[in-house]
């Protein structure tokens, strides 16, 4: 047999809405926590794997060239010098 305190029924209400209160508190505190974390990440200059690997064979196409160009005025200079 369930009896009716008052005080009881009372506490336990509170107690009810207090851990719904906190539990309100806590998921706000995280969401705020999570879209602070969004807007710094946001503010950073990071780019996509894609980007990245598309940049990197740029440049090591850019680097085969240079060498190419390299050898090539290597040895038209060389050339000029013999006929001197």
């Amino acid at each position: 047999m369930q009896s009716e305190n008052p005080f009881v029924a009372d506490f336990v209400k509170l107690m009810n809405s207090a851990a719904g209160t906190l539990a309100g508190v806590g998921r706000e505190a995280r969401e705020n926590a999570r879209e602070r974390f969004k807007e710094f990440m946001g503010d950073m200059d990071f780019v996509s794997r894609e980007e990245f690997d598309a940049v990197k064979e740029l440049a090591a196409t850019a680097r085969a060239e240079v060498e190419t160009l390299k050898a090539r005025l290597d040895a038209l200079e060389a050339k000029q010098n013999t006929s001197i």
